[in-house]
């Protein structure tokens, strides 16, 4: 059967924001574990569905993994400038990694970017240690942009790396 992405539906919420939590929990992302201010943000995907497009990748009626789509000027957006596109919160269940389902949602999110008037970027920030993302961002085209660089916690060491996709 093969993988699906399409737009999250509200029975998909709770499913997508565990797998979003337990896949930067598992990894190591949050600095501050079970405790980190960031956990709460991962889990409320209807928060995100209100702002941004959320996208969730299932292979028949299984979530593997979600990822959200800001379009230019969306609230949700980190680091977009006028007329870029901004991915966040790519994660895929650890059990279902290694099969398509991260790439298969960064395509769709770049699908939505061209398809997105005015729309001439897509970026996306990331953790140094995200090397299975970096090789998907690599793969479609997406190039570092050094000076883009930033850090969303002030007087925490987690300097995030910044994509760029030039569509």
């Amino acid at each position: 059967m093969d993988i699906v992405i399409r737009q999250a539906r509200p029975d998909d919420y709770q499913p997508l924001g565990d797998i979003t939590a337990q896949a930067y929990l598992q990894d190591g992302l949050l600095d501050f574990g079970e405790d980190d201010w960031y956990l709460g943000e991962l889990k409320d995907v209807a928060k995100r569905a209100a702002a941004a497009d959320v996208l969730v990748a299932t292979r028949g009626d299984q979530p593997l993994g979600g990822v959200t789509f800001v379009p230019s000027g969306g609230p949700m957006a980190d680091i977009a400038r006028p007329g870029e596109a901004e991915i966040r919160m790519l994660a895929v269940d650890r059990a279902a990694r290694g099969r398509g389902a991260g790439e298969a949602l960064v395509r769709a999110c770049v699908d939505r970017a061209r398809a997105t008037d005015g729309c001439t970027a897509i970026v996306l920030s990331t953790q140094h240690t995200m090397y299975s993302a970096h090789r998907i961002y690599e793969r479609l085209g997406f190039v570092r942009v050094p000076e883009r660089d930033w850090n969303p916690i002030p007087d925490v060491d987690i300097t995030l790396l910044t994509y760029e996709l030039t569509l």
